[in-house]
């Protein structure tokens, strides 16, 4: 068995969860997603969030806008949909029953 693709692969698990939740604080570059993201060990390569953000577009869970920036090309700008917040707030049901079903069996002597 492989382990650490075994702890890549339940990462990328929770990887549209954490994302979510992160543009649901407000809207957000894609640097800094993949900054917070990085911090939090959560992603392991930029090639993963870009495929994901368009997913999320496409599922219009998120919705974005481009800014014109001064320090180079135009950046764009993501935000959550209320589509998306209804998503969001049923992952966040899942993730507590899952914390709860884990936690049921690693306690367990």
């Amino acid at each position: 068995m492989n382990l650490t693709n075994t702890q890549v692969q339940m990462r990328k698990g929770l990887l549209e969860y954490c994302v979510l939740q992160i543009i649901s604080r407000g809207e957000v570059y894609t640097s800094d997603l993949i900054e917070e993201l990085t911090q939090a060990q959560m992603i392991v390569v930029e090639g993963t969030l870009y495929p994901l953000l368009n997913r999320l577009k496409s599922s219009a869970l998120v919705s974005y806008r481009w800014v014109e920036s001064e320090a180079g090309p135009p950046r764009k700008y993501y935000s959550i949909t209320e589509e998306g917040q209804a998503t969001l707030k049923s992952l966040a049901e899942t993730w507590k029953a899952l914390v709860q079903s884990i936690n049921q069996i690693t306690k367990k002597k």
